[in-house]
């Protein structure tokens, strides 16, 4: 018996075939083999067609089944990970009527702002727990600002997961989780957030139905099935954004306990019981994908856009037959400071730790005589992690307390400087899995199935493969490079104000 987990991402999407009684990956693959394209037609703008996400998830389960040998009958259950904050929009017929606007898309900053002052900030914080920012419901309303032709046939908005669903089901559904991260869910009335709706001049009707992130949601359509190759009527049982699903993949789920990732973007992601919020808004808290009114579970996210995306781009351009462990190795003989070299990550749209600036990245104290690349390579994982540890400090402040960090054995976490680093320079201790986004999808579509009787049943097999402490030796050395990454931040957003 097996589960089947895909994980939607910007960069890929990867399917991962898990068996069910034991919790082992028996099969994974990724589409495209190089990252999909991102359309940026003005500065600051990221689209992406969804038909290409579709695509890429029939390639990726093709690769699955040329790679294990496996009867479609015994896949019993579908779940769903996907990039969170974007925005879907489809016509009567189902067609999609533009580009999806993506989550590092920052046109819709001022829209936010906006209706941030116009409605009031405290009662936002206090019934979204947000400001509207950037989030899913300003870029539809930038959709009705500017394209108006376009949102008078819309019929449906959805999330891409929600659209993913949609082409495997046939059925228009979303969650409370997705309504939340869209800045949609109104935390004092549990249910569809009004007050932006009517602010924004947005129909009720536009949104899809609401299911439980853990159910039968529907089950795969005989055109869907074809497709994948899989077999008709199999259920999507879960779906959820890709920074609370990562959450679940690493068993967090209870208050205290914490998630981080470092793919494309950075995210640090905390549970808590208590409906905690940033007064600015730079830290973001949603429902959580095990939220219940009677027992709530709050996920706080703090997000940096310019991770993965810097590793890569300094990649390309330091040559593209470099391995990204050869980076490593390079960056690694450079001492803790990279004499004096700072590298700000923030060149991936507005951040949310900046209160929405977008003050793009920058290189500051290169000395031509002493820095080579090696030095740019060490500068980018430390200026990822001081960036981090900037978000983590407003993540404390918000409630959020940080012991203990689990993180999946992959993308920036399989340096060892990277995580040697962020261990040292936020005090916690680091404790690395065999798990992914896509595992997550497949234990999450385990429980919304039934399959999995517990939470506690879901992660047989989830393994600790490496628990990293702080560098008591390095403490020193980490926190004057971080002061002074620190004063070449402020002196940055100085210039913005």
């Amino acid at each position: 018996m097996y589960l089947l987990g895909y994980d939607v991402g910007s960069s890929s999407i990867k399917a991962t075939l898990l068996e069910a009684e034991t919790g082992r990956q028996v099969a994974s693959a990724t589409s495209p083999d190089k990252e999909m394209e991102i359309i940026a037609e003005s500065p600051g703008w990221a689209e992406q067609h969804p038909e290409t996400w579709w695509q890429n998830t029939i390639t990726a389960t093709a690769k699955i089944k040329s790679d294990f040998s496996f009867d479609p009958a015994d896949v019993r259950a579908i779940g769903i990970s996907y990039q969170m904050h974007g925005l879907v929009i489809i016509d009567k017929n189902q067609e999609v009527l533009r580009p999806a606007i993506i989550w590092c898309d920052s046109r819709a900053v001022e829209i936010g702002n906006r209706a941030a002052r116009d409605i009031g900030e405290t009662k936002c914080l206090q019934r979204l727990l947000n400001l509207p920012g950037n989030f899913t419901a300003s870029k539809l309303k930038w959709v009705m600002e500017n394209q108006p032709h376009l949102y008078k046939r819309t019929y449906k908005i959805m999330l891409p997961g929600d659209w993913i669903a949609l082409q495997m089901t046939g059925r228009v559904a979303t969650t409370p989780s997705g309504l939340s991260e869209g800045i949609c869910w109104d935390f004092q009335d549990h249910g569809l957030a009004e007050l932006v709706l009517d602010y924004y001049g947005i129909a009720k009707e536009l949104f899809a139905e609401v299911v439980p992130t853990f159910s039968i949601q529907d089950e795969l359509t005989r055109k869907a099935a074809e497709l994948l190759g899989l077999k008709a009527g199999t259920p999507v049982s879960y779906r959820a954004g890709d920074q609370p699903n990562n959450a679940l993949s690493l068993n967090v789920l209870n208050p205290g306990e914490i998630a981080a990732t470092a793919g494309t973007s950075g995210v640090v992601y905390g549970i808590s019981d208590k409906p905690d919020y940033d007064s600015k808004s730079r830290v973001n808290t949603f429902v959580h994908v095990n939220y219940t009114p009677e027992t709530p579970r709050y996920g706080v996210l703090l997000c940096l856009n310019g991770t993965g995306i810097l590793n890569s781009w300094l990649r390309h351009i330091v040559g593209d037959t470099i391995t990204y462990e050869q980076m490593n190795e390079l960056a690694a003989q450079i001492p803790v400071g990279c004499d004096g070299l700072v590298i700000l990550p923030y060149g991936n749209g507005a951040e949310r730790t900046l209160e929405n600036k977008d003050i793009g990245a920058l290189v500051a104290g290169l000395n031509f005589n002493t820095h080579n690349k090696a030095h740019l390579l060490r500068a980018a994982q430390e200026g990822i992690v001081f960036a981090l540890n900037y978000g983590l400090g407003i993540m404390r402040n918000a409630g959020v307390k940080v012991q203990t960090v689990r993180a999946g054995r992959a993308n920036m976490f399989l340096s060892p400087l990277f995580g040697e680093a962020f261990a040292t320079v936020t005090d916690s201790t680091v404790q690395l899995y065999n798990t992914d986004g896509s595992q997550g999808a497949a234990r999450g579509a385990g429980i919304g199935a039934g399959i999995y009787k517990s939470y506690k049943d879901a992660f047989v097999g989830l393994d600790c493969k490496q628990v990293i402490e702080p560098n008591r030796n390095l403490e020193p050395a980490y926190r004057t490079a971080y002061e002074n990454w620190l004063n070449v931040l402020e002196r940055r957003l100085s210039k913005h104000h």
